[in-house]
């Protein structure tokens, strides 16, 4: 992922091999609704220029397309604008000229209130039915593009795609999707080479992937063979990440099918896979992301090794919610203008509820408070109170009138700023693969 870093080594190695195009992802939905919401990029502008640039000039060197999707982490207009500044400032620096096909991602809530109106709305899993209520809480919804808006913006000539949210496939099979080579290999090769050297061992080398597609077969191969190595395990591993199945994977114009795909070990950095199918789609969907804000949020974090109070953890937390409340209360403020939950680390501050394994009693206990309020000095107020509790509450067979909780910092009281929620996580038709995603060609 762009900003993350990989070794300029192993990418010249790939810049050698002649190669058609490049790609690169550089967002996801694995850094939770904020980024979405606030328009702003998980990834350091630094990290993001210096990746970027190394991909660029070798780009224009080569007179190759360059792809990028999800362009500032999240894919909103915010982010697509945030990656193209960048890459006019590393275009003015080293005197580059070129066609920059922009893709735009983020959808307009008429749009969204129209399908669903039509019934061309579903949810996406374990979620509830869209609503225009919704999408109107919703502060920003994208859409996640399929390969067909990649390829209109390199028949359109586009040196380099910046494309909002979009499949990690989609940037690796648009342009071998315009030339025709079998979808079922295509799609695969796609879905391996997303995360680049995840398919490698180790996985944290940072080589950059080269992957060489026939009609018959690819080839992927990690390309610093000093530093890692692609093995048929690592390779056909892939397919499960991020997906329920691991012979099915579900993209916008249909599924790619694996159940008979082969792999064989050629040398030590080399995987070749073949045999592997796409069943096209009855109905091309496009999934939407949107977020809502939810106020502000302020957070404390402390550990507890009191063996009393960690036998009755869940009581004395409880106690804390309830004189909090009353509290509250007593200075204006309504139970509805607020919500405070506890994290407990060491007993279910993972899974919470969910947590399958019933554990014995722990030595320590580790506790992450969170205020979520309308406003961020009524988050702050609600928070302290919780915390000053949480430090100095009475539980029974205390021992002790000083404070049972170890505050690892100073401030011991971390203000978060705005905080977002998942509002729309559904898929939608439309009427075609291009409609949601309008391309802008500018000169660079």
């Amino acid at each position: 992922m762009i900003g993350y870093g990989y070794t300029r080594r192993s990418f010249h190695l790939g810049l050698e091999r002649n190669p058609d195009f490049i790609a690169c992802d550089a967002g996801s939905s694995d850094f939770g609704p904020y980024y979405l919401g606030a328009g702003v990029s998980p990834q350091p502008r630094a990290a993001t220029k210096r990746d970027l640039e190394i991909m660029l000039l070798g780009a224009r060197q080569k007179n190759i397309p360059l792809i990028v999707g999800s362009a500032g982490g999240c894919g909103g207009e915010p982010h697509v604008q945030w990656t193209r500044h960048i890459v006019e400032e590393i275009a003015r620096e080293n005197k580059l000229h070129f066609r920059l096909g922009m893709i735009h991602a983020e959808q307009a809530k008429e749009y969204l209130k129209e399908k669903l109106a039509q019934g061309k709305t579903r949810p996406l899993g374990p979620v509830p039915e869209l609503t225009a209520q919704a999408i109107d809480r919703s502060v920003r919804i994208v859409g996640m593009m399929g390969a067909e808006p990649i390829i209109a913006a390199l028949e359109q000539g586009a040196d380099l795609v910046l494309a909002g949210r979009s499949s990690d496939t989609s940037l690796f099979a648009a342009l071998p999707v315009q030339r025709g080579f079998p979808h079922g290999l295509v799609w695969h090769l796609a879905k391996l080479v997303e995360c680049g050297s995840m398919i490698a061992i180790p996985n944290t080398a940072g080589s950059a992937i080269f992957a060489t597609l026939r009609d018959d077969h690819f080839l992927v191969e990690a390309l610093d063979a000093a530093t890692s190595r692609c093995t048929t395990i690592s390779v056909a591993a892939h397919t499960l990440y991020e997906n329920p199945s691991p012979y099915y994977v579900q993209e916008p114009s249909g599924t790619l099918d694996t159940t008979e795909a082969k792999y064989e070990q050629v040398n030590d950095q080399t995987v070749k896979v073949w045999g592997s199918k796409f069943i096209p789609a009855e109905k091309y969907t496009v999934k939407l992301e949107g977020v809502e804000k939810m106020g502000y949020r302020t957070i404390t974090i402390f550990g507890i090794r009191d063996p009393i109070l960690i036998d009755q953890i869940d009581t004395y937390l409880d106690s804390i919610r309830k004189t909090i409340r009353l509290r509250a209360a007593n200075i204006g403020i309504s139970q509805e203008d607020y919500s405070l939950s506890f994290r407990v680390y060491g007993k279910n501050g993972v899974m919470g509820p969910m947590e399958p394994v019933k554990k014995t009693q722990s030595h320590e206990l580790g506790v992450l408070i969170q205020a979520i309020a309308k406003t961020e000095e009524l988050s702050r107020s609600v928070l302290a109170m919780a915390r000053v509790q949480a430090l100095h509450g009475s539980f029974e067979g205390k021992l002790c009138t000083s404070g049972c909780a170890a505050f690892p910092f100073s401030p011991s009281d971390i203000a978060m700023g705005e905080a977002y929620r998942f509002s729309v996580w559904h898929l939608v038709e439309p009427d075609s693969p291009c409609e949601m995603f309008p391309v802008e060609i500018v000169e660079v």
